[in-house]
């Protein structure tokens, strides 16, 4: 943990360090924290993403067994021991972009066993990885198309069998809120029974259509609202009011080729605390580089590089309950730390397309 941040005459005049890192003049940062991200799949979906620069939807090729459907196959067929493979070598890849904390989602299993077998890989990583994993179930990503036509089937065995059984091995519950997946019925009995069995609750909302779930997860007094991209001026206003953290996911519209950008300045001006994310998955965007989100936030959001920063420190650790041990240097939190070659923290968003990163300190511990 820090023991104290201050000037180098200073703190050279109070402590002797066993080990000295030299910075060497470059800008050090706390350890990024992606609040958003699914990274336990196996297949990717290139495919779809030439679909869509042909001019198919996202909604248009998950109607067609596309989308979250689509890589199915992949986890449910393969066992933990592979997931896991596949997993280790995509959090080596968050920690040399300086990602340390990652909320990690299931929700491409969409049967009870395949999505606890996703958070059992999640936990086999935490023991093996140095990046800190968050774990999450999204259990109610999307209706299993052996559920077609009878959508409240699966809905009825999420509530009654997956939520209490993830709720021993998951912080959070998650639902994907749309019209085309669930709407703000279903979505609310969802979340309000993870609730009820221990779950902290994130949900995706507003990210294809206005359909009120802003206005839901304010509600709910839901941890985070993911994505937003079609909410309301009274969906801002409401996760205003009950301090609903937005996380924002600036490469997801470019990667699917949508013009709606998420109005990050309306709900900075409006008293939010945005985080910010990659959205690590096979579909929708295939980055792990925070850095490159910060850039895009810049650029596509009008966020200074200050916020952009705090977008995937400080704000993110505060989705994940963890603010208060992690997200920025001070005194008694945990030492997680990345050191660039930077000059100055503006270049985190004026610099695009380079990973800067010289070191990645983990718990006082040098991991890369």
């Amino acid at each position: 943990r820090f023991v104290a941040v201050g000037a180098v005459p200073e703190l050279t005049s109070r402590f002797r360090g066993r080990e000295v890192l030299d910075a060497g003049g470059g800008l050090a940062v706390p350890g990024l924290v992606d609040s958003h991200t699914p990274p336990v799949f196996l297949g990717t979906r290139e495919g779809e993403f030439e679909q869509r620069i042909g001019g198919r939807s996202y909604v248009e090729i998950a109607a067609a067994g596309g989308g979250i459907r689509s890589s199915l196959e992949g986890v449910r067929g393969s066992t933990e021991h592979l997931l896991l493979a596949a997993l280790l070598p995509r959090l080596d890849r968050f920690l040399q972009l300086g990602t340390t904390t990652i909320e990690a989602k299931t929700g491409y299993g969409l049967t009870v066993a395949d999505e606890l077998k996703g958070l059992d890989v999640i936990a086999a990583a935490n023991q093996a990885h140095a990046v800190e994993l968050v774990a999450t179930c999204l259990g109610a990503h999307d209706v299993p198309p052996e559920f077609n036509g009878r959508p409240d089937d699966w809905i009825e065995i999420v509530c009654e069998e997956l939520w209490p059984a993830a709720a021993t091995k998951a912080a959070f519950a998650d639902v994907f809120t749309e019209s085309h997946v669930f709407g703000l019925d279903a979505s609310r009995r969802l979340m309000e029974s993870a609730r009820e069995h221990g779950l902290g609750i994130r949900m995706h909302v507003d990210q294809l259509t206005s359909l009120g779930g802003a206005e839901l997860a304010a509600e709910l007094g839901a941890s985070s609202a993911d994505h937003l991209e079609h909410v309301s001026e009274h969906g801002i206003a409401a996760l205003a009011d009950r301090g609903v953290q937005p996380v924002l996911c600036p490469l997801v519209p470019l990667f699917l080729g949508e013009a709606q950008e998420a109005p990050a300045r309306r709900m900075i001006d409006a008293g939010c605390a945005p985080a910010l994310s990659t959205d690590f998955n096979p579909g929708s965007c295939y980055c792990m580089s925070l850095f490159e989100v910060m850039s895009w936030a810049a650029l596509r959001y009008r966020m200074s590089a200050a916020e952009a920063l705090t977008g995937t420190t400080l704000n993110a650790a505060c989705t994940l309950g963890l603010g208060h041990e992690l997200g920025s240097v001070e005194v008694g939190k945990r030492a997680d730390l990345v050191l660039t070659d930077l000059p100055n923290h503006s270049h985190l968003t004026y610099e695009l397309g380079r990973n800067p990163v010289q070191k990645v300190i983990k718990g006082g511990a040098v991991v890369r």
